[in-house]
């Protein structure tokens, strides 16, 4: 696709995490992950030593986007309550009416934003957000469909399918990212612990847990717990299904979502908490399931699309987890574990999602909050 605006520039080398740049985040793997990750000079296999950067749009305060069907055109959600439908042709955006009212504080507001596996039929989108009631706020899932015609677009038939249960004060952690299943037959909701911490560990409630269930909400349940903040959450072409989880002070995670695992926190991390207090590290037999991979100190992973497209071939079976305090678009090999990352123009990146021909897509955070598109150097 053409930029409709900005700059396109070449970067010529992929930077990789090491102790060697100072202030940045060393990748590491967990002990009991299937390979060791390791850091490198050189790209990995079929990647490109180079790739062509085009900055396509802004937005005020983007947190996720998704692509709708038959070309580029775009949704794209604002934390603070808005979302737009950008025209993939002539880059118009145009507000979409419709949407929910959000409680937008720290890291609460309007989230994620997904196509229904039947949008070609029904035109149904599920989105994500925050809502104050009983207790403080927590986060919820609706689904509704997109109307466009003469210019404009809106959310018809709002209803909430799923509510974090319970809610809490505070203004962190509520996740909220979707995914569904390969099949189409269930979706996937994050619930982050709301900084609550020991409710990870409790099964009667939602928080600090991966949420399975129909899609019109029936039947959702724990699908695993002992989670922090999960901001990202993708299935593999295999049918593996993968999330990136920030950790404390260090112990950002990646992790194999396994039905039924215990992920640890808030009794096993491999970081401190803020206050300087230590976290047992994860280790064998301690009966939780330890990270893919891990980065101590933190990237704070914002999102993460597996990528399966041609255009980058090398990457294919890889992870793309956005690194807020890393600013970087970080990628981990899912076969052996190796980590290494694109240093773009050092901003914080929020969201990272696979166009429909390959190409690769990035939100940066509110601030710059520039869109993105990554695709390989001409030769």
């Amino acid at each position: 696709m053409r930029p409709l605006f900005g700059t396109s520039v070449v970067i010529g080398t992929i930077a990789l995490l090491g102790s060697a740049c100072a202030g940045e985040s060393e990748p590491q793997t967990a002990p009991t992950s299937a390979a060791p990750s390791t850091s490198s000079a050189s790209p990995a296999a079929g990647v490109p030593a180079g790739f062509t950067v085009d900055e396509v749009d802004t937005f005020e305060e983007p947190w996720a986007m998704t692509f709708l069907p038959g070309g580029s055109d775009l949704l794209v959600t604002n934390r603070s309550g808005s979302m737009f439908l950008r025209d993939g042709e002539t880059g118009e955006k145009t507000e979409v009416g419709g949407v929910p009212e959000v409680y937008h504080a720290g890291q609460l507001g309007l989230g994620d934003v997904v196509l229904s596996p039947t949008f070609e039929d029904d035109q149904t989108v599920y989105l994500s957000w925050s809502e104050e009631g009983d207790g403080g706020a927590g986060g919820v899932v609706g689904r509704a469909q997109l109307e466009t015609g003469d210019g404009e677009a809106s959310l018809e038939g709002l209803e909430k399918i799923w509510i974090q249960n319970p809610k809490v004060s505070g203004n962190g952690h509520v996740s909220h990212r979707l995914a569904f299943s390969p099949d189409g037959e269930q979706l996937y909701v994050t619930s982050g612990e709301r900084q609550q911490k020991s409710p990870a560990q409790d099964l009667s409630n939602d928080l600090g847990k991966v949420i399975r269930m129909n899609p019109d909400g029936s039947d959702a349940a724990i699908y695993t717990y002992g989670h922090r903040n999960l901001l990202g959450i993708d299935f593999a072409a295999d049918g593996t299904l993968w999330s990136s989880e920030m950790g404390p002070e260090g112990g950002d995670e990646l992790n194999r979502i396994v039905e039924g695992d215990n992920y640890g926190w808030p009794l096993a991390s491999n970081g401190s908490d803020y206050d300087g207090t230590d976290i047992p590290d994860h280790a064998e037999g301690d009966g939780f399931t330890a990270p893919f991979a891990f980065w101590t100190p933190s990237i704070s992973p914002s999102s993460l699309v597996v990528y399966d497209g041609e255009m980058f071939p090398g990457l294919q079976n890889h992870a793309l987890i956005g690194a807020l305090s890393g600013k970087a678009l970080v990628q981990v090999d899912l076969e052996s574990g190796e980590t290494s990352e694109w240093k773009l123009d050092d901003q914080r990146i929020r969201e990272v999602e696979q166009g429909p021909d390959g190409a690769i897509w990035v939100l940066e955070d509110e601030g710059s909050g520039r869109l993105l598109r990554l695709t390989p150097e001409a030769a």
